[in-house]
């Protein structure tokens, strides 16, 4: 597998070509310059093959009239408008680099001392924060940590529908039968998602009888669930303040969406079983699997969200690309608070975040650390962040040295034991 490391372009030099696009979804902003101040008037391409190949061909003849050495691209930071775009330029013979959009707000500001903003200024600042040396060149995962990154990616944003979901359904019940709420309080159960799905009207339950109702959640909950939790259910069906108006409507939306629930259930199934089949390929990935309370869905989406561990120099790299990294404001006598930059990639401090919370548990290998910062007087939310870098340098170690966690006698220990080659 072969990556890119993001590093900071700090020098430009008298024979590279600035070329600068400002993405849209529609059609980009191109802009060239040269070292000598020389430069082309911004003009619009289209996401379309024939208008990339138009675009390259300017470059080309922009390259070869000023005589220089290398070609330097940037771009902001867009999301997805930028990656055809990127893809295609790649297989040339060009520098590739993204600029922050911060910092193009920032000298925006410098620009003719005025905030203006046009797709045609914008270029300009992107070239003019490239020459100051503030760009970083792209992180491109390929191989199985490029697969990591969108299978994680797919899976948040399938989640995030779920949830969605659910809060609708919940909602919905509310208003045709509250007391369902109340007596089953997490809707996302099994046994709470099997009601809803064949008894969404109370009266379906109440047809449904006691013994049956009984007998139901008894089977689906494993016995977990009662006799008592069936008798409440049902007394609460016969003596239901759900509203009976536009009933019908609220049904099918409610079989719409346990429906769609129930789709991205399978749909977030296959993502983990795919995400555990391209870990395997990871070399490293055995490193970050034996700490513990990492599991395979988590160690995937680390990967796929850093492109490669072994490919940061040092742990202020990767702390910066989570986000993590501290900051503060002060001034004279008043210091300021530190706190976390959030600038990085936000669904790996998340992976992060969440990856503490299992870790600081009784039996977890960081909850000795974060019980002494809480009994200092630290808020839990700040101690469980110190816990998300702590982890982070954990899993960075274990990478870079291909070694194991391993915990010894029960206590926490960090040895490393080498791997056989």
């Amino acid at each position: 597998m072969a990556y890119s490391k993001p590093q900071k372009v700090r020098k430009i030099n008298s024979g590279t070509m600035i070329v600068a696009v400002d993405i849209g979804k529609g059609f980009h902003v191109g802009y060239f310059r040269a070292p000598s101040g020389e430069e082309c008037k911004p003009f619009l391409f289209t996401n379309s093959l024939m208008s990339f190949n138009e675009f390259w061909l300017k470059i080309q003849g922009f390259f070869t009239k000023h005589a220089l050495e290398e070609i330097v691209v940037g771009f902001e930071s867009s999301g997805p408008y930028a990656e055809p775009l990127f893809h295609y330029l790649r297989k040339k013979s060009v520098k590739l680099v993204q600029v922050n959009p911060f910092h193009t707000k920032r000298v925006k500001e410098l620009t003719g001392n005025s905030p203006n903003k046009t797709d045609r200024k914008d270029p300009r600042v992107i070239a003019d924060v490239i020459s100051l040396g503030h760009a970083l060149t792209l992180v491109v995962p390929k191989g199985a940590a490029a697969q990591l990154r969108r299978l994680t990616q797919a899976r948040e944003r399938a989640i995030k529908r779920r949830t969605a979901a659910l809060n609708q359904v919940q909602d919905l019940i509310f208003v045709i039968f509250p007391e369902f709420c109340s007596i089953i309080k997490n809707i996302s159960t099994k046994t709470a998602s099997y009601l809803i799905k064949k008894y969404p009207d109370p009266r379906d339950i109440v047809a449904l009888g006691l013994e049956g109702l009984t007998t139901v959640i008894k089977t689906i909950s494993r016995g977990k669930l009662g006799s008592q939790k069936a008798e409440a259910l049902f007394h609460a069906a016969r003596q239901c303040s759900g509203v009976q108006e536009g009933k019908r409507s609220i049904l099918l939306e409610i079989e719409y969406l346990t429906s769609q629930i129930g789709a991205d259930h399978c749909f977030i199934a296959n993502l983990e079983k795919e995400m555990e089949k391209h870990l395997d390929e990871i070399p490293y990935s055995h490193s970050i699997l034996s700490i513990k309370g990492i599991g395979k869905v988590t160690a995937a989406g680390l990967i796929g969200e850093v492109g490669d561990f072994r490919a940061f120099g040092t742990i202020s790299e990767i702390t910066k690309l989570a986000g993590l990294d501290l900051f503060e404001i002060s001034s004279g006598k008043h210091r300021g608070q530190r706190r976390i930059s959030k600038r990085g990639r936000g669904l790996l401090r998340k992976l992060l975040y969440f990856g503490a919370i299992n870790m600081v548990k009784t039996n977890g290998i960081l909850h000795e650390p974060y019980q002494q910062m809480v009994g200092k007087g630290m808020p839990k939310v700040k101690a469980l962040v110190a816990m998300a870098r702590k982890l982070l340098r954990i899993i960075f170690a274990l990478a870079r040295d291909n070694t194991v966690y391993v915990e010894n006698h029960g206590g926490i220990c960090n040895q490393h034991l080498k791997l056989a080659a």
